[in-house]
C-alpha cells in the first residue's frame, strides 16, 4: 500500500487518531519555530554566582527564572562568557541577551536596552590597608579622587576588560596612559586581580564593594585586610539594565522584558539583592530605592 494511499485509508476509518496525529505534528511544528533566546551570563556575585555553596543564589541567578517563565515564546539557554567575549556577541546579528550591563552611549550603537532593573551600589576603588598612605593625598571625606590619583602616576589599577564602570571612571580610564592599568580578561577576572593586589603586582583595583567581599572569601583573602573608597564624582549608586542585540528579535524581546521589569524590580528583585547588603545598609537601601525609578525615562 502506498504512503499516499495509507494515509487516506487513516482519514476514512480512523478519523480520530488521525485528528491526533495532526495535533501532534502541529504541536512539534509550534515548537520547532520557537526562536531561541541565549542569555549571556558571568560569575558577578551578588548579582550572578557560578561556583560554590552559594551558587545560583546571586539577584539576578534569582530574577531569570521569573523572566524564562514569563516569556514562554522563547526557547530560553544559557552561555557563560567573559564581558569581552559578552560584548562581542551582543554586536554580531545575534539573539542574545545580557541581564547584567550598564547602560553607555557607546553601547547603544550594538545594543537594545531595557528599563532600569536595579540599583546597586557604585564601584569604587580597593587597596590593602597597607597601602592606603599611598592614596592619603587623594582621598578627601572619605571619597578618592581617582582623576587626580590616576594622575599622579602612583599606582597599578586592576580592571576588568570591557567592563563598564560607569560614564565619569570609563572616560578617565580611557585618558589614562596603559601601562597604568592592568586588565583582565579571564572568566575569574576580578578573582585574579585580587590575587595579584595580594601579591604586590598591583597597589588598586576597581569594582564593586559587595563583589569584591564575596570574591575575597573565594580567594581566601580576609576582607578586614582591604579599604573600599567611593569615587569622586560618582553617584551612589548605578543602574543594571537588560540589553539585547540590537536586531528585531532584540528589539521585540526588550518590549516584552520592559514589562516584566516593571512588575519585578520593586519588589523580589529588590528583596534578592538587599539580601546580599549588611544588615546596617539594608533599611536605608530600601529607602533610596522608593526613589529609584521616578524619572520618566524609566517607566
Amino acid at each position: 500500500m502506498s504512503p499516499r494511499f495509507l494515509w487516506q485509508h487513516v482519514l476514512c476509518r480512523r478519523p480520530a487518531l488521525a485528528l491526533l496525529v495532526l495535533l501532534a505534528c502541529a504541536l512539534s511544528t509550534a515548537a520547532q519555530a520557537k526562536d531561541t533566546l541565549i542569555w549571556l551570563l558571568r560569575d558577578l556575585p551578588p548579582l550572578s554566582i557560578f561556583d560554590g555553596p552559594q551558587k545560583g543564589q546571586g539577584a539576578i541567578d534569582q530574577l531569570r527564572p521569573l523572566l524564562d517563565a514569563a516569556m514562554p515564546e522563547y526557547e530560553h539557554t544559557s552561555m557563560r562568557v567573559n564581558r569581552a567575549r559578552a560584548m562581542q556577541m551582543l554586536a554580531e546579528p545575534s539573539f542574545t541577551c545580557d541581564p547584567m550591563l550598564l547602560w553607555t552611549a557607546e553601547r547603544t550603537k550594538t545594543i537594545v536596552f531595557s528599563i532600569p532593573s536595579l540599583g546597586q551600589v557604585s564601584n569604587g576603588l580597593v587597596v590593602r590597608q597597607a597601602d592606603r598612605a599611598l592614596i592619603a593625598p587623594f582621598v578627601q571625606d572619605g571619597q578618592v579622587d581617582l582623576a587626580a590619583l590616576l594622575a599622579s602616576e602612583r599606582l597599578k589599577l586592576g580592571i576588568v576588560a570591557e567592563r563598564s564602570y560607569g560614564r565619569l571612571i570609563d572616560d578617565l580610564l580611557k585618558q589614562t596612559p596603559t601601562e597604568r592599568l592592568a586588565p583582565h580578561y579571564g572568566n575569574d577576572a576580578l578573582g585574579s586581580l585580587l590575587q595579584m593586589q595580594r601579591l604586590g603586582r598591583l597597589t588598586a583595583l576597581l569594582g564593586y564593594w559587595t563583589e569584591i567581599r564575596y570574591q575575597a572569601q573565594q580567594q581566601g583573602i580576609v576582607t578586614e585586610d582591604l579599604a573600599f573608597y567611593p569615587i569622586k564624582g560618582v553617584d551612589k549608586y548605578q543602574f543594571i539594565r537588560v540589553g539585547c542585540s540590537n536586531t528585531e528579535q532584540g528589539r521585540t524581546a526588550i518590549t516584552h522584558i520592559n514589562q516584566i521589569l516593571r512588575e519585578l524590580r520593586q519588589h523580589q528583585l529588590l528583596d534578592f539583592y538587599v539580601q546580599w547588603l549588611d544588615p546596617q545598609q539594608r533599611d536605608a537601601y530600601r529607602e533610596d530605592a522608593k526613589q529609584f525609578f521616578l524619572a520618566p525615562e524609566d517607566q
